[in-house]
C-alpha cells in the first residue's frame, strides 16, 4: 500500500477552475498544517488500479488533483472542473464518473479505474487498438476521457447502435472535432465480439494517446 501525504504548505492560492489551471495544478484549497490541526485532513484509501492508495488530505479534495497531483497519474486530464466535458472521466465500480467533481471521500472503498488501468501489463484492449487504427486521436487531450467513457459503455452493452453510442458518448466533448472518428473506433471494437479484452496486435508504443493519455500536461 502506498501513502501519500502532502509536505509542502501553501498559505494563499487559487482553486484551477478558470484560466490560471497550469499555474495552480498542485496547490491545495487551504495550508495543509491547517488542515491536519483543524481535522480536517483525514486519510482515505483509495484503490485505483487493483492498488491501494493513502492519502492525507481534506476528504472533498477532488479525485482528480489526487490522480495526477499526488499519484502522478496524468492520463486523467483536466478539462473544465465542473464536470461539463468529460477529459476527468474514470470508472468507478464500472460507472464512468467525473473525477473533477468526486471528492475523494466518496471513491473511498471503491474500485477505482484510470486509463492506465485499461492495459495494466502493456497490452492495449481491442477498443484501444482500435482508437489508433481510426485515427481518433487529433490532439489526443480528450482521449483518454473519450476512451473511459465509450468502456464503460461497451463494458454494459457490447454491440450498441449508432445512437446509444452518440448518447452515452453525448457529454464528452471533442474540440478537435473528431466525433466520426470516435463512432468508428467505438464501431470496430464493437464488432469484434471482445472490444475490452487484449488486443493481440496492440502495442502502447504506437499510441501513448491510446494507451495512457495524450499528452504529459
Amino acid at each position: 500500500m502506498q501513502r501519500i501525504v502532502r509536505k509542502k504548505e501553501q498559505d494563499s492560492c487559487t482553486l484551477p477552475f478558470v484560466s490560471d489551471v497550469p499555474l495552480v495544478r498542485r496547490c491545495p484549497p487551504v495550508p495543509l498544517r491547517y488542515l491536519q490541526e483543524s481535522g480536517i485532513a483525514m486519510a482515505t484509501t483509495l484503490t485505483i488500479n487493483g492498488t491501494d492508495h493513502t492519502v492525507d488530505l481534506d476528504e472533498n479534495t477532488p479525485l482528480l488533483w489526487v490522480l495526477r497531483n499526488d499519484l502522478d497519474m496524468t492520463g486523467t486530464k483536466f478539462g473544465c472542473g465542473l464536470s461539463q466535458c468529460g477529459a476527468c472521466t474514470v470508472h468507478i465500480d464500472g460507472e464512468a464518473a467525473r473525477s473533477c467533481v468526486t471528492p475523494i471521500s466518496q471513491a473511498a472503498g471503491k474500485k477505482i479505474v484510470t486509463i492506465e488501468g485499461l492495459a495494466p501489463e502493456g497490452q492495449l484492449t481491442v477498443l484501444q487498438q482500435a482508437w489508433i487504427e481510426e485515427q481518433a486521436p487529433q490532439c489526443g487531450y480528450c482521449q483518454s476521457g473519450q476512451i473511459m467513457t465509450a468502456s464503460a459503455l461497451l463494458a454494459k452493452n457490447p454491440n450498441p447502435s449508432d445512437a446509444e453510442i452518440i448518447e452515452a458518448m453525448s457529454g464528452n466533448l471533442c474540440r478537435c472535432g473528431t466525433y466520426t472518428r470516435i463512432l468508428a473506433a467505438i464501431k470496430k471494437a464493437a464488432a469484434s465480439g471482445s472490444p475490452l479484452e487484449a488486443s493481440p496486435v496492440a502495442s502502447p508504443e504506437a499510441s501513448p494517446a491510446a494507451s495512457t493519455g495524450a499528452t504529459r500536461g
